[in-house]
């Protein structure tokens, strides 16, 4: 490991433990905020995990039921109903701090434009009924899906990061300061014989 170039002297020595002495609190730091988060990522995994799961299912039986109507109502009036919205919807978007991340945290506010279903009931089947009603109850579950997906992102990101910084520390600083520390003390000590040595001579010759 490659020491630092700086001068040996006592105060530079000085200046080094204290920096040493930093990187190390700063190394178990970092290393304890690592493991937390690599906890709590886990956990907002799961959670995806579950979610995506669950509103894969369900979407995959609102298709279906949309499959289902498209081929027993004429496709001009199949169309026509399922684009007619039942609701307006509005997301507020903000943010939450997860060990120190801010991640989005995304509130839907619904507002009711007609009531029931926005077509006549002769003219669409039962099938249809069901698939729209339910693709508007899942609205909800997907937006959570997309903010837990994305909160997921954005920790292992951060995780990277400070792992980046733990090996940084752990594997460059503090193994290049201990070096040098070494190496000033070596250097002092080394200066502090050959003192003695000349001390030595010149009460020989006295």
């Amino acid at each position: 490991m490659a020491r630092l170039n700086v001068n040996p002297t006592r105060m530079e020595l000085k200046k080094l433990k204290a920096r040493l002495s930093t990187a190390v609190r700063g190394h178990k730091l970092l290393k304890d905020k690592s493991d937390e988060m690599v906890r709590r990522f886990t956990v907002v995994l799961r959670e995806a995990k579950r979610l995506r799961e669950e509103v894969e299912a369900e979407l995959s039986e609102v298709l279906k039921q949309f499959y289902i109507a498209r081929s027993v109502t004429p496709s001009f009036e199949a169309e026509t109903a399922f684009a007619l919205p039942t609701a307006s919807v509005e997301a507020e978007c903000t943010t939450q701090s997860v060990m120190g991340v801010e991640v989005p945290r995304i509130t839907l506010a619904r507002e009711k434009r007609t009531g029931g279903l926005p077509y006549a009931f002769s003219e669409i089947t039962g099938e249809a009924d069901y698939s729209v009603q339910k693709a508007a109850e899942l609205l909800p579950k997907m937006v959570e899906l997309a903010q837990t997906e994305k909160t997921v992102r954005m920790l292992a990101e951060e995780i990277e990061r400070n792992k980046r910084r733990v090996n940084a520390l752990e594997y460059v600083m503090i193994p290049q300061l201990e070096e040098t520390i070494k190496y000033i003390k070596d250097k002092l000590d080394e200066n502090e014989r050959a003192a003695i040595v000349r001390l030595m001579k010149v009460k020989s010759k006295a």
